[in-house]
C-alpha cells in the first residue's frame, strides 16, 4: 500500500518566514500538531506545538501583552523549526512510513514528490487505519491463530481446511516475531458463522495444526470517547 493512497493530501503548510503566531493560530483553528514548512514550495522544516511553547515566553514574563505580542509576531517559524525534517516520498509504502515513525520516535511527517514539493501527511493514525483495513477487524469477527511450520505448502493446506469446514476466510497474516527458527504464527480471520459450526472447525483444525486460540469479538461497535489530546 502507497503512502499516496492513505496520507491527508492537500496539507497546510507555511512560508519559513512566516510568524510563530500565525503558525499557532493556524494549530489552533486547524485542530493539528505539526505544519510543514517551506521555502519556493519545496519542504525546509517542520514546525510543531512543542517547538512553539519552547519558543514562547514562560508565563513568568516581565512582558506586557502588547511586548508578548510584539515579539511572537517578530520571530519567524524559520527560527524555531525543525531543519531537512524527516520525509517521506508519495511513492513509499505505508510499511516504510510506520518503520521510519518506529525507529526515530516520531508520529507523523511530511510526504513529498519527486520534486521535494509537499502533497501530503501521514500520522501514526494513518498506519492505524491500514492496519485495520488489512486486518479486515471490521467485516470479520473471528480470528484463528495457529503456530506453524515455515515451509512452503503450509498456508495452502489450512487455507483448504478452512475451507472444507465452510469457512471464508478474510485475511492472512503472518509474524515470525517471538518464534524459533523454521517457524511462525500465523492470524486467520474469518466471517461470521455460528458458535456450533466455529466449535466443530476448532476441533478438526486441531487434529492438524497447533491452534493456539480462537476469539471472536465484535469490532464494528466500539465506544467511542473524545480524549484530551496531549
Amino acid at each position: 500500500m502507497l503512502a499516496k493512497e492513505w496520507m491527508a493530501v492537500d496539507p497546510i503548510v507555511v512560508d519559513e518566514n512566516t510568524s510563530i503566531m500565525k503558525a499557532t493560530q493556524l494549530m489552533k483553528e486547524h485542530g493539528i500538531r505539526r505544519i510543514p514548512v517551506v521555502r519556493d514550495k519545496r519542504i525546509v522544516g517542520i514546525i510543531s506545538d512543542r517547538d512553539v511553547k519552547e519558543a514562547a515566553p514562560s508565563k513568568a514574563t516581565s512582558l506586557d501583552v502588547h511586548e508578548l505580542y510584539y515579539l511572537l509576531s517578530e520571530i519567524k517559524v524559520k527560527d524555531i523549526m525543525t531543519s531537512d525534517p524527516i520525509t517521506l516520498n508519495e511513492n513509499d509504502s505505508v510499511e516504510k512510513a510506520a518503520v521510519i515513525m518506529l525507529e526515530n520516535r516520531i508520529s507523523g511527517m511530511p510526504v513529498v514528490d519527486k520534486e521535494g514539493r509537499v502533497v501530503g501527511l501521514i500520522t501514526q493514525t494513518d498506519v492505524f487505519k491500514v492496519m485495520i483495513s488489512i486486518s479486515g477487524a471490521y467485516r470479520s469477527p473471528i480470528q484463528v491463530a495457529f503456530d506453524m511450520e515455515d515451509k512452503p505448502g503450509s498456508l495452502h493446506a489450512l487455507i483448504n481446511v478452512l475451507r472444507d469446514c465452510g469457512a471464508r476466510v478474510v485475511s492472512v497474516l503472518t509474524s515470525h516475531d517471538h518464534m524459533p527458527a523454521g517457524r511462525r504464527e500465523v492470524y486467520v480471520r474469518l466471517q461470521n458463522m455460528d458458535d456450533s459450526a466455529l466449535n466443530d472447525m476448532i476441533e478438526k483444525l486441531k487434529k492438524d495444526f497447533k491452534v493456539l486460540y480462537f476469539i471472536r469479538e465484535d469490532l464494528s461497535n466500539i465506544p467511542r470517547k473524545l480524549a484530551k489530546r496531549a
